[in-house]
């Protein structure tokens, strides 16, 4: 029964109706045998960035973003936990630079593999909308709010929309609360898959 439990977990709705991780993201899930809990965390965090990346579409149509690679970015973020396991319970960043490299050795492009490396550094030069809307879902999903974050987020979206920077922001607001109140069902569902297969 435990060896069926990452797949059950790239698998199960969790009660939410979660999406389906892309394919690639899914296949090297697969093949590196990831851990049940990073795989539920990966769909939590993926399903969020859909719904961030719908409203951004259907709201602000001129944001020019990479869709695809936000979900792909989403799906695999933290796909360095499987070589730093300890960071799936504790505090940590060395999965940040070991799940880039991890990424560009299974033969994933560079402006994919990015996003394990940039999710937590949103401040950085030359960092992007797609960038920026993996970091937000990752801390939307459990309900986490962060002012520097969202608040570039908004200027890429007065920007491209010409709204004045507090119609966006609450804006964006407004749909960062609505995803945000199904964080308890997210986190349950991540608790409810262990750490470890056979834990």
């Amino acid at each position: 029964m435990t060896a069926e439990l990452p797949h059950r977990a790239m698998t199960d709705s969790g009660g939410l109706a979660l999406r389906p991780l892309p394919t690639g993201a899914a296949l090297l899930l697969e093949q590196l045998a990831a851990p049940p809990r990073l795989v539920a965390h990966l769909r939590a965090v993926h399903d969020v960035a859909c719904q961030l990346t719908d409203w951004v579409q259907q709201h602000y149509p001129d944001v020019t973003f990479d869709r695809d690679a936000v979900l792909f970015g989403a799906a695999t973020h933290d796909i360095g936990k499987v070589v730093h396991p300890n960071e799936l319970s504790g505090p940590g960043s060395a999965h940040e630079q070991a799940g880039y490299e991890l990424l560009l050795d299974r033969g994933v492009e560079e402006n994919l593999a990015r996003f394990a490396r940039t999710h937590a550094s949103w401040t950085t030069a030359g960092v992007g909308v797609e960038d920026l809307l993996v970091s937000l879902a990752d801390k939307v999903w459990k309900a986490k709010r962060v002012a520097d974050l969202e608040q570039l987020v908004t200027e890429r979206l007065t920007a491209a929309s010409g709204q004045q920077p507090w119609e966006a922001f609450l804006a964006l607001d407004d749909v960062v609360d609505r995803i945000a109140a199904d964080a308890d069902l997210r986190l349950a569902f991540q608790a409810s898959y262990p750490i470890a297969v056979g834990s």
